[in-house]
């Protein structure tokens, strides 16, 4: 007896087994480029969620008597707001001072509830002492770098709610379509055959046209509370979804005669929880992996169409928008390369780590993939 527990005692303790998103965790952390890519993401969506809190010159404020300046570091801060006409908000008489509400609907315009609190913080904070151009300066004088964190709340939004728009709509049509089966599948499937032989940057253009006379601008606005900006999320997101389709297509009917999904129906499971609550989990990974590379997509296509001046509008501000701004800056007698270089270099860091991310995702999440340690 006493033989059998020192035996006991000495075996080692068994090692619990961690789960497969413990492991799939462990081996993305496990990438530096993975890593690389995170941090990238996470200081940009950090930046431009914070980017009411920063101490940046408005982006919409307009200062003609600094337009194009390059980059200044020193010095590192300056006071003062200026007005649309280029006169000193600081007065020394009160009554020619403008109040602090018009100076924010001016430079910042309207802003959500979160906005207006963290530009609030800001302001009994910092007051008017605002960084300095480092990225330089536009044909206007506003500060390019400001700029950019308030475009870049714009160009992650329509890459996030694009894309979760296009999932929704390709996995649940995908999923149909494949657990289906038989006419219903050909059917189904035909119909995206049409759709991708449509060239969607027309049908982009159609919409977006549409979408902006007055008319239908003013009912949407008013009946349904949809901005154009909110409109163009929601048509990118639904052009982007028949891929997603596909995809989710071929993995369901590769699932659909698996033991458990047997099992279920023979327990007189309905077809709709079998296909939600057993197949589509088992498909998280592809859908993850697939979500992290059409983000970077989505965005290149949102940039592409405000520099084509059919996305995003002015006062808004987007990557796209200003890369297009500073194009038309650039002239045979001066370059200014501000213009171009930080909003370029901004998106371009920004589809890198996205894209990076998608090919680490896809490796960790791959169970053949997984390493013997």
């Amino acid at each position: 007896m006493g033989k059998t527990q020192e035996a006991t005692r000495s075996q080692p303790p068994a090692r619990r087994s961690r789960s497969f998103t413990a492991e799939a965790w462990k081996r993305l952390c496990g990438d530096p480029w993975a890593v690389v890519s995170l941090g990238i993401l996470g200081v940009m969506s950090l930046l431009a969620l914070a980017a009411p809190l920063l101490p940046l010159s408005p982006p919409r404020l307009v200062r003609t008597e600094r337009q194009f300046q390059p980059p200044r570091f020193w010095p590192l801060f300056e006071y003062g707001f200026r007005s649309v006409n280029g006169e000193e908000t600081v007065s020394s008489s009160s009554d020619e001072r403008p109040s602090r509400e018009a100076l924010l609907e001016e430079g910042f315009g309207q802003l959500g509830p979160l906005s207006g609190l963290l530009l609030r913080i800001r302001w009994s904070v910092f007051g008017e002492w605002c960084l300095a151009p480092i990225c330089g300066t536009d044909k206007l004088g506003r500060d390019l770098f400001s700029r950019i964190l308030w475009g870049a709340r714009v160009s992650l939004s329509v890459g996030i709610v694009a894309t979760l728009v296009s999932l929704v709509i390709g996995v649940t049509y995908g999923a149909i379509a494949g657990f289906a089966g038989g006419r219903v599948d050909r059917l189904m499937m035909r119909l995206v055959d049409i759709l991708y032989s449509v060239p969607f940057i027309f049908v982009v253009i159609f919409i977006i046209t549409i979408v902006s006379a007055e008319p239908v601008r003013n009912m949407l606005e008013n009946r349904w509370g949809l901005s154009r900006i909110m409109i163009f999320f929601l048509v990118v997101g639904a052009i982007y979804w028949l891929t997603m389709a596909r995809v989710v297509r071929g993995q369901v009917i590769s699932l659909r005669h698996e033991l458990y999904v047997e099992a279920a129906r023979a327990l007189g499971v309905g077809w709709w929880r079998i296909l939600f609550r057993h197949i589509l989990p088992n498909l998280l990974s592809v859908v993850v992996v697939y979500l992290t590379l059409t983000i970077p997509r989505v965005m290149l296509f949102e940039a592409f169409l405000s520099f084509l001046g059919l996305g995003v509008e002015p006062p808004d501000v987007s990557w796209g928008l200003l890369a297009n701004e500073g194009l038309q800056a650039i002239t045979p007698i001066k370059i200014y390369w501000w213009l171009v270089v930080f909003p370029g270099l901004a998106l371009a860091l920004t589809l890198f780590a996205l894209n990076f991310l998608g090919d680490s995702l896809r490796d960790a999440l791959d169970p053949r993939l997984k390493r013997i340690r």
